[in-house]
């Protein structure tokens, strides 16, 4: 049962008018992995509950953990994903031959983490400049990979003092971080203040649609306040006076939207906006009865989760799992999946190896632990980039062990 706080109104247009989607109980961060010590101490559990805006669509979790706690220091590094930093190497040459981007350009991201998108630009000759609030991951940009980058989070403040110093952008990118904005008026307006008039924002965020059709419940987490539509995203930008001029669909990050956005007075919608925006209605995105059957479905995944590892476990298999993500915390918390039924988590990234993951208290390892240990099977909880994963993992296959993805259901690969 959730109770929306009375005091709680849409974070984008400000509307009560607000239906349940689904709550996940009580959660601990999903990126705060911890060590042993801070077990010891208690992990703090924030409510995880998930509600429907009926003014403008908009999808979105009721707390707000401070931004200062979220992103202060952090853990997730770009750089780690070579699907990610294939999409995005593409996706920069693409731009710089569209937007004849050159040595006389300004190409800025927000939320830019190790600079893994913008030294694609760099080692074209163009300027960059990154904003990325993780301390710790800024010095990574700036220190080792020449990435101008300023420590600060976002806002309207930041945008003008940017723009008095004629840091004025040609291209914007913002790359899965407006889904973890607050403020989500001031941070587009911030947008619109950076862009020159000539100026493009390209944005990609997880869609809302493939997030429900799919049971991606894992993806809901304290960092991720929205849900994006493409309807819910319009009405937003419009109230900054910029149009999204045109839109793609992605399967990356289990399905999200690229958005291409302008001051409104330069452009107009393309077909691919009118017909996203058609296939919404018409689907029945904009409608709270849409979201209704999210929740059952979600804990069919939980029960069927369970299921299966108690069979393992009485067959007398051996489990682990591989990805110490965001959707890992998300998952086994909410399917109270711990040390009785996984004996550790590996993680490609050695920031997290050494850690634990919150709440469960699983210890996380390298990769080289699957082959050290050779368990039966592994839950591949980064299912994101499964492919990826599945050809490092070849050696450990190859000896017979076993994939299994939970998302949309359980199912060996």
């Amino acid at each position: 049962m959730m109770n929306i706080p009375a005091l709680f109104r849409c974070r984008s247009c400000g509307s009560a008018t607000l239906s349940p989607v689904v709550s996940l109980g009580a959660m601990p961060l999903a990126n705060a992995l911890v060590t042993r010590e801070e077990i010891e101490r208690g992990t703090p559990i924030y409510p995880l509950d998930v509600v429907f805006c009926q003014a403008c669509s908009l999808v979105q979790i009721t707390e707000t953990v401070p931004p200062e706690e979220l992103f202060g220091e952090y853990l997730y590094f770009s750089s780690y994903s070579t699907t990610l930093l294939a999409h995005t190497a593409t996706l920069a040459t693409r731009l710089i031959a569209e937007r004849r981007l050159d040595a006389s350009s300004l190409v800025v991201e927000l939320a830019s983490n190790d600079g893994y998108l913008l030294r694609n630009y760099a080692a074209a000759g163009i300027p960059v400049l990154g904003i990325e609030p993780a301390r710790n991951i800024a010095r990574v940009a700036a220190e080792e990979h020449g990435i101008p980058t300023i420590s600060e989070f976002f806002s309207t403040a930041l945008a003008a003092q940017m723009a008095a110093r004629g840091e004025r952008a040609d291209l914007l990118h913002a790359h899965n971080v407006l889904a973890h904005v607050a403020d989500l008026n001031g941070f587009v307006a911030g947008i619109a203040t950076v862009l020159k008039p000539s100026g493009i924002a390209v944005l990609e965020m997880p869609y809302v649609k493939d997030m429900i059709e799919q049971c991606e419940f894992d993806t809901i987490y304290h960092e991720h306040l929205c849900y994006f539509s493409l309807t819910a995203l319009t009405a937003l930008f419009a109230r900054h006076g910029l149009s999204i001029r045109h839109v793609e669909r992605l399967a990356i990050h289990g399905g999200s939207l690229r958005i291409f956005a302008g001051p409104a007075a330069g452009g107009r919608h393309e077909a691919s906006v009118e017909a996203l925006l058609a296939d919404e209605a018409s689907c029945g995105l904009r409608a709270a009865t849409y979201y209704q059957d999210f929740g059952r479905r979600v804990l069919a995944v939980r029960d069927k989760l369970l299921a299966k590892l108690t069979e393992l476990k009485g067959q007398g298999k051996t489990v682990a799992a591989y990805g110490a993500a965001a959707k890992c915390t998300v998952l086994l918390n909410f399917c109270a999946v711990g040390p009785d039924q996984i004996a550790f988590v590996v993680d490609a990234n050695p920031h997290k190896v050494g850690r634990y993951v919150p709440g469960v208290g699983l210890p996380i390892e390298p990769p080289a632990k699957l082959l050290e240990s050779q368990p039966d099977y592994t839950l591949l909880l980064v299912w994101n980039i499964a492919t990826e994963v599945l050809a490092q993992q070849a050696e450990y296959q190859r000896r017979g062990g076993r994939f299994m993805r939970v998302i949309p259901a359980p199912e060996l690969l």
